[in-house]
């Protein structure tokens, strides 16, 4: 199974999830809950982390966190290994106690930090833990309310900000946008994740893609970032393929229908459209029959080869 995409850099704002292996529970009592808790508090110090909302689950944890440093990866390695290597300990057993890595999206802060905060702080009564968020005692949310229940490595400052610049006033009004969201039916933010990775704007994603995700290297298979990276245009292949091929070759349509469709990620209407009106269902044989064409003509595989290389080194794929 492909391994999940990591963006990473400085500043960078993210919705983590750990579950359990096979949905297990990953606490057995109170003192593995404060055991965790221990260990992101030590993250902050350690790594530079600013975490601005927790939930503590029975089988899974959430995290709103920030990243001084590009350093996600050791971060959790320090939280998720310390808590199993403590947890494994303390309960006499072996093994993995979390489904895999844990889920990391990079959100854009501004947009979407107060309702991913409140996604958060209402997973307990989504999940009948509690009637009302206030009274589940391992979250953040107690913190929002009452700065006396703050852990002192929790930032809630930021989240805070967005309703008044008055301590007391944007305690209030959080609480309030909370409670909206027990009464009415709100969308869940996570609905709108682009290629399990990223939440944010279109504006947020291109900025990912041209600063961030080009500078990746693709090491094992990671097909999200394959998705994200900057995709040709239909007219950007045709041009490459008319320019190596010429318009006049006999197969030039074919390839670059079928280039088309391998790399600008385009429908088979808006690929055939450009190609004279041509139908899906006509698109989709052409590039099924050049795929049989390659596999007996290796001159013609060697010219479509030299046209992938030209995309690639222009960085356009």
């Amino acid at each position: 199974m492909a391994r999940p995409l990591r963006i990473k850099y400085a500043g960078a704002f993210y919705h983590i999830t750990s579950r359990g292996n096979e949905r297990r529970p990953i606490f057995f009592d109170d003192r593995d809950r404060e055991k965790l808790l221990s260990f992101f508090s030590q993250a902050v110090v350690r790594y530079g982390l600013a975490i601005h909302t927790y939930c503590l689950m029975e089988n899974h944890s959430h995290l709103l966190l920030e990243t001084a440093k590009p350093n996600l990866s050791q971060a959790m390695h320090f939280i998720n290994g310390g808590y199993t290597n403590y947890y494994n300990r303390a309960h006499h057993r072996s093994g993995h106690l979390f489904q895999g890595r844990y889920r990391a999206i990079l959100v854009e802060k501004d947009p979407y930090a107060s309702t991913l905060s409140r996604y958060i702080h209402l997973n307990p009564v989504r999940a009948g833990h509690s009637r009302r968020p206030e009274e589940y005692p391992w979250s953040s949310y107690g913190g929002y309310l009452n700065p006396e229940k703050k852990a002192s490595w929790l930032e809630t400052s930021l989240i805070l900000g967005y309703f008044s610049s008055k301590d007391g006033e944007a305690r209030r009004r959080y609480k309030r946008f909370v409670e909206e969201g027990m009464m009415a039916k709100v969308s869940d933010p996570l609905g709108e994740v682009i290629s399990g990775a990223l939440l944010g704007a279109e504006t947020f994603v291109e900025w990912v893609r041209g600063n961030v995700i080009r500078g990746m290297r693709e090491g094992r298979d990671l097909p999200a970032i394959n998705q994200l990276k900057p995709r040709p245009s239909i007219e950007q292949v045709s041009e490459r393929v008319e320019s190596s091929l010429g318009r006049d070759h006999r197969w030039f349509r074919d390839v670059s229908l079928s280039l088309c469709h391998r790399y600008t990620g385009e429908t088979l209407r808006e690929i055939g459209a450009f190609h004279g009106g041509m139908g899906e269902s006509a698109v989709s044989q052409a590039v099924r029959r050049m795929s049989r064409r390659m596999e007996g003509d290796r001159r013609l595989k060697e010219e479509i080869s030299k046209i992938e290389m030209d995309l690639k080194k222009l960085s356009i794929v």
